[in-house]
């Protein structure tokens, strides 16, 4: 539990008419008792060593994944992401015995195909709409897709 969910925690529970609320999770226990002379609960938490650790853990990945995030925004204003229209199977090739499409390093120009989705039996041909550079392909061939997922990436000329 991180610490933006205790303090919805606190919070809810100061506005509400409670008295006494414990949670126990992932090797935390949280009590709060709220008296009258208080309208804030008191909180009272114990922790497990190893819901410490991890809690460190989380914190050093979460830290780790900001630092990503601002490197990937920089990259992100010069790619664009190709998202399925459909739900449905992503074909990277036209046949099994075929080469795919495109793979990381193709050069696409607008309107080349890019993957087929199959959607009820129909055979959607997905094409880029911009010119440049596959720099990531998100998805396996036959894997099934979300509506929205990103398929691909491609860098701008």
């Amino acid at each position: 539990m991180d610490y933006k969910a205790i303090e919805q925690i606190i919070k809810t529970a100061g506005e509400s008419g409670l008295t006494f609320l414990e949670i126990e999770t992932e090797g935390m226990r949280i009590t709060m008792k709220k008296g009258n002379s208080n309208d804030e609960p008191k909180v009272k938490t114990e922790e497990c060593v190893s819901a410490e650790v991890q809690d460190k853990q989380e914190e050093t990945i979460v830290e780790e994944a900001n630092k990503n995030n601002e490197e990937k925004k920089v990259q992100d204003e010069n790619t664009v992401s190709v998202v399925s229209p459909i739900v449905g199977t992503f074909y990277a090739s036209s046949s099994p015995d075929s080469e795919a499409f495109v793979k990381v390093g193709s050069k696409v120009k607008k309107g080349d195909t890019l993957c087929i989705i199959e959607a009820m039996k129909l055979m959607n041909e997905i094409e880029a709409e911009v010119d440049g550079e596959v720099v990531e392909v998100l998805v396996e061939d036959e894997q099934m897709v979300e509506y929205g997922q990103e398929l691909f990436k491609i860098a701008l000329k």
